[in-house]
């Protein structure tokens, strides 16, 4: 049986719908399971909800009570009755796992509630726990990663990616078979795709927590060099994941392009002369062409690599204008400088005026004198 699960409840994010809603507090739970850690979002009447369910399927209320509502307050305005509610929450649910009687935890709401496998599914084990979906993956996990101890479990998280893919690019360049080659293939980007994700909510969480100085310096730096590292191996990755393989281009030569994926050839063929009329003319609304990044992805895969290129993007404007604003601090500067020097150079001036009227007076006197 496997060990029950660590919960805390280390952080809250406001979330407004997009349908304009009225916004709400969400609590960020952090589950560390043996093989991986991750967030699930809920707010308070979810909460409610879960407590009524157990409540009622047991017949007997939870170890722990939950916290009470407030009709007078509200968490969107008061700091206080947010993390007073936080830390209610989160020992209500540590209560319920970490109790001896397993009644409560071992419900289908308990479970559909943190987004754990059944009781009796293939995918229990510790070893397929990542298989089983989260909701709103990319917003728990930027909410995770603002937690220093949560920020290493996914960092953790995202080097086993990297392996992954590294094994599946293994497994690719051995297959023997065109098939095997293109589906090893197709699960290293999958892999990469995943551990971009990760990357950009590891970047997002490490800027919010040096905002809010809840590490020093010298941690701050050290995780940097970290995304610095795990940037380079992504890249490197991605390098040897657009490359077909020699053994591939092998085995697709030698069937002739009859299986595995469709050559460049065969495709031409089967659009015939349609292509040839198309050809030099302006089609609207015509799909774009597949790249060595997206032929092997699904939908999911591609919004998700869209999803990283466009943080990628927005890192290097980000890092654009940066450089711009330094320019302009430096050229403020300078107008600065300049500006002083003028008005050195005029009090000389009129300095020098004073002094030539009193050298002229002084030699008038002379010449009395004389």
């Amino acid at each position: 049986m496997a060990p029950p699960a660590e919960i805390t409840i280390p952080s809250t994010s406001l979330h407004t719908p997009t349908d304009n809603s009225k916004p709400y507090t969400q609590y960020n739970i952090t589950l560390r399971l043996p093989l991986r850690t991750y967030v699930v979002q809920k707010r308070y009447s979810e909460f409610s909800t879960l407590h009524a369910t157990l409540s009622s399927t047991i017949g007997t209320p939870p170890p722990a009570p939950l916290p009470a509502k407030t009709w007078f307050k509200s968490t969107l305005k008061s700091p206080e009755l947010t993390e007073d509610r936080r830390r209610g929450l989160e020992a209500y649910m540590r209560a319920i796992a970490e109790s001896p009687d397993r009644r409560w935890r071992d419900t289908p709401a308990w479970r559909t509630f943190l987004n754990l496998p059944g009781l009796n599914s293939a995918s229990n084990s510790a070893a397929n726990v990542s298989g089983y979906g989260i909701p709103n993956r990319d917003a728990a996990n930027t909410a995770a990663a603002q937690d220093p101890g949560t920020w290493l479990d996914l960092h953790g998280e995202m080097k086993r990616d990297f392996q992954e893919a590294r094994r599946c690019l293994a497994r690719r360049d051995a297959a023997t078979e065109n098939a095997v080659a293109i589906e090893a293939g197709s699960s290293a980007k999958k892999a990469l795709v995943k551990a971009g994700g990760l990357l950009s909510c590891l970047r997002i969480g490490l800027e919010a927590m040096e905002s809010a100085k809840r590490l020093g310096q010298g941690e701050i730096r050290r995780r940097k060099d970290l995304l610095a590292a795990a940037r380079v191996d992504r890249e490197d990755l991605e390098k040897l994941s657009s490359t077909i393989s020699a053994t591939a281009r092998v085995l697709n030569q030698s069937n002739g392009g009859s299986s595995g994926a469709p050559s460049a050839a065969s495709k031409a063929a089967l659009v015939g002369s349609a292509a040839s009329k198309a050809r030099g003319r302006r089609v609207l609304g015509a799909p774009l062409p597949e790249t060595e990044q997206t032929r092997e992805l699904d939908n999911e895969g591609v919004a998700m690599l869209q999803r990283q290129l466009m943080e990628d993007q927005d890192q290097d404007v980000e890092a654009l204008a940066k450089i711009i604003r330094r320019q302009r601090e430096m050229a403020e500067a300078i107008n600065r400088e300049v500006e002083e020097q003028t008005e050195m150079l005029d009090h000389v001036h009129a300095q020098t005026d004073v002094v030539a009227g009193k050298v002229g007076v002084a030699k008038k006197r002379v010449k009395k004198i004389s």
